[in-house]
């Protein structure tokens, strides 16, 4: 009889093997998570994009900072 109970009846040893197994892939999906995490913050990733030189050029002639003399010749000077 007190076999029986420290042994929950033989089924508890096949319970700690899929217990053992979730807690593992638990570990290991964390760590993986915090990698993904971690060097996509050390990628930029989700950080805006720079703008482009000539998208930069378009708005301060749009915004009357440079006459379009000058920006024909910055636009020239940009595409080649």
């Amino acid at each position: 009889m007190m076999d029986n109970m420290t042994n929950f009846g033989g089924w508890a040893p096949g319970f700690g093997f899929v217990f053992m197994i979730l807690f593992w892939g638990l570990i290991i999906l964390g760590i993986v998570a915090i990698a993904k995490w971690l060097f996509a913050s050390l990628s930029g990733a989700g950080m805006p994009k720079e703008r482009a030189a000539l998208d930069i050029l378009k708005e301060r002639y749009a915004r009357g900072e440079i006459d379009q003399e000058e920006f024909e010749q910055k636009r020239r000077d940009l595409v080649g």
